[in-house]
């Protein structure tokens, strides 16, 4: 026989080969094992190009610079092929789903006699995007929520760096370009708005003071700077729902480390940080009100008001004429129609969900307000894997759920971001709780680092306990010396 006919027919005179497999062709064996797809695990790449499409998707969050960014760009490749991959909703997650959706359902009702407004068509359409994006979030974070997590944190501070560094940068006017990073005489950054920019950086800044108080950080110096930077950008955004937001997210993440942790060499460590942060803030600010165009901008929007909040027709005024409309429309006004009767929009999410969709529409955004709340907290003080990520990103979401109270937060991206993996991290913490066996996202560590789970020292393991092994039945057991329970 030839050896053409040999290469044609996958046939050959050496009984050896051809049970060992070595033609592509042979039984049971796929033609292209033999090509440059045989040497590649194919699996493996598409989970490679998913996590750099997920941390692609984090980092183009800070890019607000128009409705439409980097972020949508890459949102539908990353939810499609993570989609394919396998991502699961776990029932830790449905009263998101439902409540989401209850909302959604509101608002479209709504619209009904609206069709004929592209403007209030368009902003439903982007509110379904949004909500999307959500579940996928819950979704992808609910399984490997350790690693998946970690990778978010990561490169949702490196874009909080980026854009507080170049809203720095706009302030100063050293690029010499007007209205570059900046917006009325305030830093923007990557945004349109001072107020986003500001509000956007708190999450990146929680990340990075946690890991400097609990000592989790591998790169302290890079850290500190990085949060130097960060808090620089809020500071010069001059908005004072982020003064305000970032004060109390850091006061009620630094409390949740502190009453969780077991170690009194860490509490000693959040006090002594704590107040040597707080020193030199002080001195930063001394240092930066000494300048006078700094001083006079922080001076004119310290005040507890602005000439737009005031009056029959300022802010309140509208809101407070408004709510009495809403009494007599359980529709509402239909989404985006509050601008058409007042002129401004409502600057409070709660009682624009009530104008946007009526009386369930904003019952449901007050409830799902309250559970994610409830979720939460839960999530910071109750012992898990988890509790580290939920004291990191629950403080944050917190701030946007106050500012609602006084800006309209619910076409912000990050906040849906947020709001996912909180209701991610429950659904994690009840599957973990749920197993029969210690999860393997929880690793027993050894050495200079026993006492902590997962590198987080948040759930101490007390010393003599067996790192990984069950020592409680029935609802409630002890996992790495704490208690679960489902």
């Amino acid at each position: 026989m030839s050896s053409t006919t040999v290469a044609l027919t996958g046939a050959t005179a050496d009984p050896s080969r051809s049970a060992a497999g070595s033609s592509p062709w042979a039984a049971g064996t796929s033609p292209w094992a033999a090509g440059a797809w045989g040497r590649v695990p194919v699996l493996r790449a598409v989970q490679g190009l998913a996590s750099i499409l997920h941390a692609a998707f984090i980092f183009f969050a800070c890019f607000a610079f128009s409705d439409a960014s980097p972020y949508d760009l890459v949102a539908i490749p990353t939810i499609v092929l993570w989609l394919a991959l396998g991502i699961r909703l776990h029932r830790g997650a449905m009263p998101l789903v439902l409540l989401l959706l209850a909302y959604l359902a509101s608002i479209g009702i709504a619209l009904l006699p609206y069709l004929n407004e592209p403007l209030s068509v368009s902003w439903t359409v982007q509110l379904a995007y949004l909500v999307v994006t959500c579940i996928f979030f819950a979704m992808l974070y609910a399984d490997d929520t350790r690693a998946r997590i970690e990778v978010a944190l990561k490169a949702y501070t490196a874009s909080c760096v980026l854009s507080a560094a170049l809203g720095i940068v706009g302030y100063l006017q050293l690029l010499g370009i007007e209205d570059l990073f900046y917006k009325y005489g305030r830093a923007s950054g990557t945004f349109q708005d001072p107020n986003v920019f500001g509000s956007f950086l708190t999450l990146g800044a929680l990340y990075l003071i946690h890991g400097l108080l609990s000592g989790s950080t591998r790169r302290p110096l890079l850290s500190l700077a990085s949060l130097v930077v960060v808090m620089a950008g809020i500071f010069l955004s001059f908005s004072r729902g982020s003064w305000g937001g970032t004060v109390v997210a850091v006061v009620v993440m630094v409390g949740a480390l502190y009453a969780t942790s077991r170690s009194r060499a860490l509490r000693r460590r959040i006090v002594t940080l704590g107040l040597v942060t707080v020193g030199f803030g002080a001195v930063a600010l001394a240092g930066l009100l000494s300048i006078d165009s700094v001083a006079q901008t922080f001076q004119t929007r310290a005040a507890v008001t602005q000439d737009y909040d005031e009056g029959e027709t300022g802010r309140f005024g509208n809101q407070i004429r408004g709510m009495g409309m809403l009494l007599e429309e359980p529709f509402g006004f239909g989404p985006l129609r509050w601008r058409q009767i007042f002129n401004l929009e409502p600057h409070n999410s709660y009682i624009g969900s009530f104008a946007n969709g009526g009386w369930v529409a904003g019952t449901v955004f007050i409830a799902l307000v309250a559970a994610t709340t409830f979720v939460g907290v839960r999530l910071m003080l109750r012992p898990s894997p988890y509790r580290a990520y939920a004291q990191i990103v629950f403080p944050a979401l917190l701030m946007f759920f106050l500012q609602a109270l006084q800006i309209d937060v619910e076409k912000w991206r990050h906040v849906y971001m947020m709001l996912g993996m909180i209701w991610a991290l429950e659904a994690a913490r009840l599957h973990a709780a749920g197993l029969p066996l210690i999860s393997p996202l929880i690793s027993p560590l050894t050495g200079p680092f026993r006492g902590r789970i997962a590198g987080h020292p948040s759930v101490a393991v007390p010393a003599g306990t067996d790192g990984g092994r069950e020592v409680g039945g029935g609802g409630e057991r002890t996992v790495s010396g704490a208690k679960v329970r489902p």
